[in-house]
């Protein structure tokens, strides 16, 4: 049987020099970071270096880059840091936003008082900045701006510079949660000025369970896990050593093969719809992501032609025949019903046919969206 994995949203394989990398530190620097003596020195000067490492890929400085668990703790800090540190009492985001963004900042609304105000959306996905533009100057209340960069379903990719131009104007703070973009796309915190930011290891071929927040100097805040004063004393606890260093061997590898391996993937997307759209009459891309300059490289969302009663059997249909892919972020691939980007942007008729996320990466090859193609048609046409 064919092993298909088009799921690199979820998460992605990882590098063997990762692998390699991270088994050197767990055999070889095993000392506690905060030890004062030479097997923890050692260790912390390789956190150090990774955090330099980071800060100088996105221009940024060593000490606004903070390690976490990966995305959903670093939005998790962010959001109610911002509320608590900062005196922020309005919150605006989207509907369409990853769910460690809307559930903390609707928890945040019952818990805080926060106002929660959503931007509107056209029938593609996109914030309408105008609209965006009125919330923020509705009243004199502090605001934090919420926006993700790329739609970890539909892939739209947000106009970040503009976004903050808007906040910057009106005095608002600016978060973009990066994950489906770090590691993928060039980032320079100077010429996109955000205020906040995260990064998740195993969206860019490293391991899971380590990401990172950037946090702008001097924002304010303060931290959220007490207890010793690792991470500059923002993040207490003793450092995931090996996940960092796996990290940043990955982000190095993502960004100096970006060029190359951003031509192969999306070389590799443009074949995949192209395919569809010739074996598979009806088939349709959702939000943006049959443009491709107007959303991310690394997935499509396909809408197929298939009955809703036949479309139950899909995913279980594609992962007999070894295709891995999914219907939605995969953080709620256990929930029932429809996947809540697509429930805010598509018609009610659309949303009864089966919307696939296929998610690629430079381990993917032709021969393999060939397969694809076929399995899908084969389906669709029987």
């Amino acid at each position: 049987m064919e092993k298909v994995y088009l799921d690199n949203a979820a998460t992605t394989q990882v590098r063997d020099n990762v692998i390699t990398k991270m088994q050197e530190a767990l055999s070889q620097m095993y000392g506690n970071p905060s030890s004062t003596h030479s097997f923890g020195r050692s260790a912390k000067t390789a956190i150090e270096s990774a955090r330099k490492t980071i800060a100088k890929y996105l221009n940024a400085h060593p000490s606004e880059i903070i390690f976490t668990s990966g995305g959903t703790e670093a939005d998790n800090m962010i959001l109610r840091c911002a509320v608590r540190d900062l005196g922020v009492k309005t919150i605006i985001t989207t509907k369409i936003e990853h769910h460690a963004v809307l559930h903390t900042a609707e928890d945040l609304e019952k818990e805080a008082g926060i106002k929660l105000q959503f931007v509107r959306l056209d029938a593609e996905g996109n914030p309408d900045l105008n609209h965006l533009e009125t919330l923020l100057e509705a009243d004199e209340s502090k605001k934090l701006v919420s926006l993700m960069h790329v739609n970890n379903e539909i892939g739209n990719i947000l106009p970040i510079d503009e976004v903050c131009d808007l906040c910057h104007k009106h005095n608002a703070y600016f978060h973009s949660d990066t994950v489906q973009s770090i590691g993928h796309y060039p980032w320079d915190v100077k010429k996109t000025p955000v205020d906040f930011m995260t990064a998740a290891a195993h969206k860019f071929h490293g391991p899971k369970g380590i990401g990172f927040a950037f946090i702008k100097r001097n924002s304010g805040l303060k931290p959220m896990i007490s207890g010793g004063s690792q991470e500059r004393g923002f993040r207490a606890g003793t450092e995931s050593f090996h996940n960092i260093v796996g990290l940043e061997e990955a982000f190095t590898s993502a960004y100096d093969l970006l060029e190359d391996e951003m031509a192969y993937v999306q070389d590799l997307k443009q074949y995949f719809i192209d395919r569809l759209k010739q074996e598979i009459p009806g088939v349709a891309l959702n939000g943006l992501s049959g443009d491709m300059e107007k959303s991310t490289y690394t997935l499509a969302n396909v809408r197929l032609p298939i009955d809703p009663q036949k479309a139950l059997m899909l995913l279980f249909h594609l992962d007999i025949k070894g295709i891995a892919c999914s219907k939605g972020s995969a953080c709620q691939s256990g929930s029932e019903g429809v996947s809540h980007v697509l429930a805010e942007i598509l018609k009610e008729e659309d949303l009864k046919k089966p919307s696939i996320r296929f998610s690629f990466s430079k381990f993917n090859t032709k021969e393999e969206l060939d397969y694809t193609v076929q399995v899908l048609k084969s389906f669709v046409e029987n």
